[in-house]
């Protein structure tokens, strides 16, 4: 178990890493990329409530 947090500690760091080595626009456009498909995948996850 404390292997994995290392692993996932690491992983953290090494993304953080990247975006520092990314332009600001840059950043925020793979920001931006990330928040739409995480709402693309709730959507197709959780159904819309159908009116009665």
């Amino acid at each position: 178990m404390a292997l994995r947090l290392l692993y996932l500690i690491f992983l953290q760091l090494v993304g953080r890493l990247a975006l520092l080595g990314r332009s600001s626009a840059a950043a925020k456009d793979v920001e931006l990329l990330v928040l739409r498909h995480e709402v693309a995948v709730l959507r197709r996850t959780n159904p819309r409530p159908r009116p009665d």
